[in-house]
């Protein structure tokens, strides 16, 4: 059944810049709705680097991808954003004019959004899930091999392979763990990239016979009509084993696509969205780009430009949501107002 939601704003991606888009809208009383691929907010941030140290963000000498986004999220608190994970934008449609912009936009998870603007804020574009070079993978994708967990209990009783050595791989195979019949982890080596509490975690398990570990790499997937029964596993020593499994879970890594952003009708630039350096719109009224999907003259594809550019984008875009209201800029150190929208006062 489809679901409809109004909201002020859609922001598309829940990376640091659209996670800061919250904040600078919220200041303005634009409620927001952030939409994204990946089952949690961060962005490359928390899927790719979350331990990783960033060193220029303005306050913090330094700080992690994670640390930085759990700072993001505390910060937005006050305005009680509405998340959609693990979903993605297939269509947005212009039905407003250029004076007075709406937009409809849809996902494929069946959810329609009326809004009256959209922050695209999807750095290079969106995720897509690396695939595993395994010859006839694509006959199961969907029903027995996920590139994402949407549902835990689509895994209960069920031998479930995760093959990966990052922390998607090793938080899932704990999270899935109580409710699987048998988890088998499989990684090219006997060394691992996730948080050392997981692989910790992890570790204990297999010592005490709750799970497996195998070292190499999933050669040949086997079964009918798109349901897994085996998994072809081949050692470092090259010897090759039959391993009973009925759903899998490759965690390769992510690469970004700009997707369907190609087809919203937006002037694009090596797949690039152009934008003005005054409020950070595209070639659409209404629709803005902010963080690395945007280009412009002198363009650094920092995190903090991206805040730069969220801040200036929120004022124009109050001039949609609010029309007929006049903006008086002022600060967080100075306005009651501003301070009570934060809870400080």
């Amino acid at each position: 059944m489809t679901e409809h939601i109004k909201t002020d704003a859609v922001i598309i991606g829940a990376g640091p810049v659209g996670l800061f888009a919250v904040f600078e809208l919220g200041l303005l009383d634009i409620k927001a709705n952030l939409i994204d691929i990946l089952d949690r907010a961060g962005g490359q941030c928390a899927e790719l680097y979350p331990e990783k140290p960033i060193y220029d963000i303005p306050g913090f000498p330094e700080v992690s991808g994670q640390g930085l986004v759990d700072n993001l999220m505390k910060q937005i608190e006050p305005f009680h954003p509405q998340f959609h994970f693990s979903e993605m934008v297939t269509s947005v449609e212009n039905t407003g004019t250029a004076e007075a912009p709406s937009f409809i936009v849809k996902t494929d998870n069946d959810k329609v959004f009326e809004c009256k603007v959209v922050l695209i804020a999807a750095g290079g574009g969106s995720f897509q899930p690396k695939k595993p070079p395994i010859a006839g993978i694509e006959a199961y994708e969907g029903k027995s091999v996920y590139y994402a967990v949407r549902k835990m209990e689509a895994f209960r009783g069920k031998k479930v392979m995760i093959v990966g050595g990052g922390d998607s791989a090793l938080d899932w195979t704990l999270n899935l763990h109580p409710i699987a019949e048998r988890i088998t982890l499989v990684h090219r080596r006997d060394e691992f990239r996730a948080a050392p509490h997981s692989v910790n975690a992890m570790r204990e398990l297999v010592a005490s016979g709750k799970m497996d570990l195998m070292i190499g790499q999933v050669m040949e997937v086997k079964g009918e009509n798109g349901e897994l029964a085996h998994a072809v596993v081949r050692g470092n020593d090259k010897s090759s084993v039959d391993v009973p499994c009925t759903a899998m879970l490759p965690f390769f890594g992510l690469t970004m696509k700009l997707g369907p952003i190609s087809e919203w009708g937006l002037q694009l630039h090596e797949n690039l969205v152009p934008v003005d350096t005054e409020k950070f719109e595209t070639s659409t009224p209404g629709i803005f780009a902010i963080g690395d999907i945007n280009t412009y003259p002198g363009k650094l594809k920092l995190i903090l430009s991206g805040f730069h550019e969220v801040a200036l984008a929120a004022q124009k875009a109050h001039r949609y949501v609010y029309p007929d209201k006049k903006l008086t800029f002022q600060y967080t150190t100075s306005s009651s107002s501003l301070q009570k929208k934060l809870g400080v006062n």
